[in-house]
């Protein structure tokens, strides 16, 4: 006979499906647009005729702007109530797309990835929260490890959508694509999100810690994306790094001080709740580039088509999506550390692996086995970690919190874009700097093969480095999450 408590249970845990129906279309819709621009970006840069610092931008201005607004609308939608902000999200991301694919000006294309980077961060922000809301505590795991399935199964499907989409139809229905996907998940959230009450109505936003932070994390991505490219001592680079040690203290004392700081600082002083996050950020780092320098691998060396590279990608988010529901799975009976741990030690196999023999006469099953491990190491990491960060801290929060999480994880994915393809392109002559973006790196002389091959293993090393960081920070926890989350579990 169920108990009163189950009963109790039954509608929660029925309408936290029903969200997560809501959240799994916003999570397809931006996880497809990242993975599918990934393998089509040569033929975006050939119809923009964009040089190689227009072609890292392409990328990163969606990344950089995503990033920051991440912050912004986690507080905000602790003040304003996350339905709304999330159907907006919805709106502004599909309109964007669909202006995107009129375009002939590379200029207007980087003012319009700004605008749908802010509809995705409404999507991003508010999609772990909502999940987290609507949840009893004791399935939250389960509505979690889901969550990340639909995410790596959009990962599995993004690129060979973008495969298709630059070979068969041209490049703008790899934008035109996300129109149906965002009408569905307006009309849908529309009809099954309930009205979200807002926690803070009053609360004010903190406007100069967002412009601190957007101009810190632009320094970064500025001083680190051209640096390679148009050299280190050039003044737009050094302009960079100058923003970063400026604006980096300003940016923490201003948080210490603000009456209702952007990011709460003082949730760092948990050492479990800060290495949880830095763990994620680093992960981040690892996992986020390996898909795109996979795709240009193969459209660069062996001159294959976007298609044909995008069915190369496969192997790293079929890892994910096998890993996922196995690591929740056993999240309900193991701690946080132990198993995010455990995930990103199977990560670092892999990238050792690619690090130790990528070659030109690689095979493709050999490589298919490398980034499969870093796929099945990061899926069977996010859950737990997930988890153990979003239960640490009271529901009134969840917004920021989850704000916090996605900016730090965010920010790996585009310090690691960056950093991969300026360590890439700076190992090799300027003349072929911008081939690398055009998939044109073919009948190359053999000196000139070896330096394309060490920048890609310079790449992966830089990864790899990330990720036994982030088994130190994962270590570094302690129990106190783990117990947090058993006890919510057992509310």
């Amino acid at each position: 006979m169920a108990t009163s408590s189950s009963l109790r249970d039954v509608p929660s845990l029925r309408y936290g499906w029903t969200v997560f129906s809501v959240t799994s279309l916003g999570v397809l819709l931006t996880q497809l647009n990242i993975g599918s621009l990934y393998v089509a970006l040569p033929a975006v840069v050939k119809h923009f005729g964009a040089g190689p610092v227009a072609s890292i931008w392409i990328l990163l201005t969606y990344q950089l702007f995503n990033t920051v607004l991440i912050l912004l609308f986690g507080k905000v939608s602790d003040i304003f109530g996350r339905r709304m902000l999330y159907l907006s999200g919805f709106v502004i991301f599909t309109m964007a797309s669909l202006i995107i694919g009129f375009l002939d000006s590379v200029a207007w294309m980087l003012v319009l990835r700004i605008v749908q980077a802010a509809g995705g961060a409404l999507i991003i922000t508010n999609t772990t929260a909502l999940i987290t809301d609507a949840f009893p505590k004791e399935y939250l795991q389960s509505g979690l490890s889901m969550n990340v399935l639909v995410s790596s199964t959009a990962q599995l499907l993004g690129p060979i959508a973008g495969g298709l989409l630059a070979t068969w139809a041209g490049w703008q229905w790899v934008f035109w694509f996300n129109v149906p996907f965002g009408m569905v998940g307006i009309v849908w959230g529309l009809a099954r999100l309930r009205p979200t009450p807002a926690a803070f109505h009053h609360e004010p936003i903190d406007l100069w810690g967002n412009f601190l932070a957007f101009f810190c994390l632009g320094g970064v991505i500025l001083a680190v994306s051209e640096g390679g490219i148009v050299g280190w001592d050039r003044p737009t680079v050094i302009a960079g790094w100058a923003l970063v040690i400026v604006l980096g203290p300003a940016f923490w004392w201003r948080e210490q001080r603000a009456a209702h700081p952007m990011v709460d600082l003082r949730l760092f002083r948990a050492r479990p709740y800060a290495m949880a996050n830095l763990a994620a950020f680093l992960n981040s780092m690892a996992r986020s580039t390996v898909v795109l320098l996979v795709a240009l691998f193969y459209q660069s060396l062996y001159h294959l088509s976007p298609l044909a590279a995008s069915l190369r990608v496969i192997p790293v988010t079929v890892g994910m999506v096998v890993a996922a529901p196995l690591s929740g799975r056993m999240a309900r009976r193991y701690p946080a550390r132990l198993l995010s741990t455990g995930g990103l030690v199977i990560t670092a196999i892999g990238l050792t692996w690619l690090v130790s023999s990528l070659s030109r006469h690689s095979s493709f099953a050999w490589i298919a086995t490398a980034i499969f491990c870093t796929g099945f190491g990061s899926g069977f990491f996010l859950t737990p970690n997930t988890s153990s960060i979003m239960l640490s801290i009271p529901p009134s929060h969840r917004g920021m919190v989850n704000g916090i999480r996605s900016m730090l994880q965010n920010m790996g994915l585009v310090i690691s874009t960056a950093l991969s393809l300026t360590l890439i392109a700076n190992n090799l002559p300027s003349e072929l700097k911008n081939a690398l973006f055009l998939g044109t790196i073919t009948g190359l002389p053999v000196v000139d093969v070896s330096r394309f091959i060490a920048g890609y293993r310079y790449a992966f090393l830089a990864m790899l480095v990330a990720t036994l960081l982030g088994i130190g920070a994962s270590l570094l926890r302690g129990r106190a999450l783990d117990g947090e989350v058993r006890a919510g579990q057992n509310t």
